[in-house]
């Protein structure tokens, strides 16, 4: 019973932004778990790469697109629908930031990132949902897997001041949603990263910030990889509607 816990073999998942940052740490674990992964990035050059990179350790198959537009995303959907019968695990990571002073911040800066970070990952889970359903169960539910950060909580830090209320969206958005979807056997859980190296944070000294975290280190694939497993698992079976920072106790510094 123990080692079936945390194994996804059999499973179909699909991971946005899965060919970069966190999105490729989960990928990665997910395919090493046993499941069958598609990848979704705007870069298709990057997307393909990296399902050719992760097929050496599973099934991973890159499925490019820019999900900055409900149109594009009813794209990736139908094309998912071709190819799949259900989706056991949706996973909504991708997402964008903009920072700027207070004074000057865009109007353009608050829209890209409201537009990719939250609108999308809601049409884009509203559409999946026959997928969703379909492989659903009270024995097996369906597992949709949103990353926030803990920037939703955390109001000190850098002017991203769209970024933060968009994550602070999807924190909300994800109890709304797991509320609703309870009774079709679907969990709706969330992940609120901390530090981790990605092209979001390329710009930070990772080394200096790291001095601010309780375990005075930034997260590693392993730890975002784990929280995945665990939330797109059995072992999570009995949850829905959380929220789960993994900062290395950024949090309660």
């Amino acid at each position: 019973m123990i080692e079936n816990l945390f194994d996804l073999s059999g499973k179909v998942a699909l991971v946005t932004g899965g060919a970069k940052g966190i999105g490729a740490m989960i990928t990665r674990g997910f395919v090493e778990a046993g499941a069958k992964v598609y990848i979704s990035s705007r870069s298709a050059e990057a997307c393909e790469a990296y399902a050719q990179e992760m097929s050496a350790f599973g099934t991973c198959i890159a499925l490019p697109m820019d999900l900055s537009t409900v149109e594009n995303i009813n794209i990736l959907i139908a094309d998912l629908s071709k190819r799949e019968s259900q989706l056991d695990i949706l996973v909504n990571n991708s997402g964008v930031s903009w920072g700027a002073p207070l004074g000057q911040f865009p109007e353009k800066g608050w829209d890209k990132v409201m537009d990719l970070n939250v609108k999308s990952l809601f049409f884009l889970t509203q559409g999946l949902l026959p997928l969703i359903k379909a492989g659903s169960s009270a024995g097996s539910p369906g597992r949709v897997i949103n990353i926030s950060s803990v920037a939703a909580v955390n109001a000190a830090g850098l002017d991203a001041f769209s970024y933060s209320a968009s994550k602070a969206a999807v924190m909300q958005l994800t109890r709304v949603l797991a509320n609703k979807l309870a009774k079709d056997h679907i969990l709706v859980n969330s992940i609120a990263p901390g530090f981790f190296p990605s092209k979001m944070t390329k710009h930070m000294d990772l080394e200096q910030l790291s001095k601010h975290v309780p375990l005075r280190r930034v997260g590693q694939p392993t730890d975002i990889a784990g929280l995945a497993i665990f939330l797109a698992s059995n072992a999570s079976s009995y949850m829905t509607g959380t929220y789960i920072p993994v900062d290395g106790g950024l949090l309660i510094a």
